[in-house]
């Protein structure tokens, strides 16, 4: 019993810090261009010699 008064409010810290940092990732822009990076990986940037 008083490893889950120690474990439940850990585990609800994980979340709320998991959902603060989806948020951010999503105010920053992080999944504006999912297609992009997928098209960019193929691209090569430097032209063989």
């Amino acid at each position: 019993m008083n490893g889950l008064a120690f474990l439940i409010p850990v585990a609800l810290s994980l979340g709320l810090a998991g959902l603060g940092a989806f948020l951010w990732s999503l105010r920053s822009g992080q999944f504006d261009d999912l297609d992009g990076a997928a098209h960019r990986i193929l691209i090569d940037e430097e032209p063989p010699e």
